[in-house]
């Protein structure tokens, strides 16, 4: 094989057939599913079960967090959902209507995570308003952290669906 054939399959903007599209699918799920609401998972973990300056660490970051996320929702928010619903539209229709792989593959990855930026505005209002602390806190973020999970892995499931089916379609079995 040449040299040539080998950079271009490493660069290949198939997205579906590309490991790098894969591996990027992961990381992106991954780092979702660690930072919630801005927090990382492990300061949650050792806040609950050494508490002391790690629970003030947790408090002072989720505060901050919830503060900015709900400040920015409140003053540009309209802007914001409908310029990512105008993107988003553009992509579907790319993608699914004129079946380019690239888009429906972008499409692929941020419907969902804009489905995760929605619960997490919600769990920071509910944050906020209820003024949550201590162990309420915890299993808040924890409940959060599950339901991007779960989205998370509908995507993966979904997005591996439709890239074998897109597979099939290309290969030169069908």
């Amino acid at each position: 094989m040449e040299w040539y054939n080998v950079v271009l399959e490493l660069i290949d903007f198939r997205s579906f057939s590309n490991l790098w599209f894969w591996i990027m699918l992961a990381v992106i799920w991954s780092s979702a599913s660690h930072w919630i609401l801005g927090v990382p998972n492990d300061l949650v973990l050792r806040a609950r079960r050494k508490g002391g300056r790690h629970e003030e660490d947790l408090h002072d970051l989720v505060r901050i967090n919830v503060g900015r996320l709900l400040f920015i929702s409140r003053t540009s928010g309209l802007w914001m959902t409908s310029f990512g619903c105008f993107l988003l539209s553009i992509v579907a229709v790319l993608g699914f209507v004129y079946k380019i792989e690239f888009a429906q593959a972008v499409f692929l990855i941020f419907f969902p995570l804009g489905l995760v930026g929605l619960l997490t505005l919600g769990t920071a209002r509910s944050i906020e308003a209820d003024q949550v602390q201590g162990e309420e806190l915890y299993k808040r973020l924890a409940r959060h952290r599950i339901y991007v999970q779960l989205t998370g892995m509908i995507a993966i499931f979904v997005t591996s669906i439709w890239g074998m089916y897109q597979n099939f379609q290309i290969s030169p079995l069908n």
